[in-house]
């Protein structure tokens, strides 16, 4: 039996089967792995795309905004090139957060969105960049269009929350966040991530 695009008789899996967005870099999609009301850090496992337990989080603070990856993006060679003092790519898709005014409680979805900026982030000598962007049909958001426009508190939380999530007490934090880029550079970031992604696994 044959199935008509895009019908899929499958489940595609998120990293490798979804699209990156309708205009790459500007528009991308998000899948999504963690919602504000999560306490428990989930993410795709690379191998089937279903979801895993990562970790329950150990500190009080909860992610400001949805979090998740661009599909068909890889944080490789080109990624660590942009981002000063990195040692290498970190080998996963490029995390992407998204802010929307109305509550989404739902993980496992996919969001079309609109870069503004990101934060240049390096966990353990590797590049870990974080996009940040606005659920692209975000009334709230709309007249938008640079991380500089967003509320500074909103982005002091999401920049707190990525330097304080992976504490553990008695052992030292190897995570450094610099000031947040633009939409320009983030739309480099992306672009380098695409570029990575065919390298690593082809078209």
């Amino acid at each position: 039996m044959t199935f008509p695009k895009p019908f899929y008789r499958w489940r595609p899996h998120p990293w490798h089967g979804l699209e990156v967005g309708v205009n790459p870099p500007v528009y991308v999609q998000a899948y999504i792995e963690i919602t504000p009301f999560d306490l428990v850090k989930y993410e795709i496992d690379k191998e089937t795309g279903y979801m895993r337990v990562d970790r329950p989080q150990r500190t009080s603070s909860q992610p400001p905004a949805m979090y998740g990856f661009i599909p068909r993006t890889y944080c490789g060679p080109r990624v660590c090139a942009l981002s000063k003092g990195a040692k290498k790519g970190d080998g996963d898709p490029l995390d992407i957060c998204v802010i929307s005014e109305r509550p989404i409680a739902r993980a496992e979805v996919i969001l079309n969105t609109r870069i503004l900026g990101g934060l240049p982030m390096i966990d353990h000598g590797e590049a870990d960049d974080k996009i940040i962007a606005v659920l692209d049909t975000d009334n709230m958001w709309q007249g938008v269009n640079d991380i500089s426009e967003l509320p500074p508190v909103l982005v002091e939380r999401i920049y707190h929350y990525f330097s304080t999530y992976k504490l553990v007490p008695g052992q030292e934090v190897e995570i450094h966040i610099d000031s947040p880029y633009g939409r320009e550079h983030a739309e480099k970031v992306i672009s380098a991530a695409m570029l990575d992604y065919q390298d690593q696994f082809g078209n």
